[in-house]
């Protein structure tokens, strides 16, 4: 057995937030200098409901209030994604292989002003909104199977 095969999935949650344009809210990774985009997304922390981790994730990453945001949709299926050999033991204190995460489409009933993201403890160090159909070029590779999977099930509801 590989130390892959030995390792969990980590609980995880996203969010695709669109504006009323079909603008997908990505952001840039303080932690990162790649030129690679994420949607707001996370980990399920012990005991946390699935939808109340990602309302919190999206609050603690954009700094948006839940009362800018409506909940459209969530994902029929858990999607899982698998971590390169480079990263295996690095992310995450080495105890999972990589993510299983519950998906959640969003609309953002704001305005950009209601956007804040040097949050407490933020990630992101710069952010934009994007076409649906550029997120799996703007991603790490590792995860464009997984957001191109996401925008095919969430597309027909933006």
């Amino acid at each position: 057995m590989t130390k892959r095969e030995t390792l969990a999935y980590r609980p995880g949650v996203g969010v695709m937030l669109v504006n009323d344009e079909g603008k997908v809210f990505v952001g840039q990774r303080i932690d990162n200098r790649a030129e690679a985009w994420q949607m707001p997304q996370g980990g399920v922390d012990k005991g946390e409901d699935w939808l109340d981790a990602a309302w919190r994730e999206l609050e603690e990453e954009t700094g948006i209030a839940r009362a800018k945001v409506d909940l459209v949709a969530e994902a029929s299926e858990e999607f899982v994604y698998e971590l390169p050999d480079e990263l295996i033991g690095v992310l995450w204190k080495g105890r999972y292989r990589g993510q299983k995460q519950r998906w959640y489409l969003m609309r953002f009933t704001g305005d950009d002003s209601d956007i804040d993201i040097a949050t407490e403890h933020a990630e992101f160090r710069e952010y934009a909104w994007k076409s649906p159909h550029d997120l799996a070029d703007l991603i790490v590779p590792f995860k464009r199977a997984l957001y191109q999977r996401i925008v095919d099930e969430f597309s027909p509801l933006i």
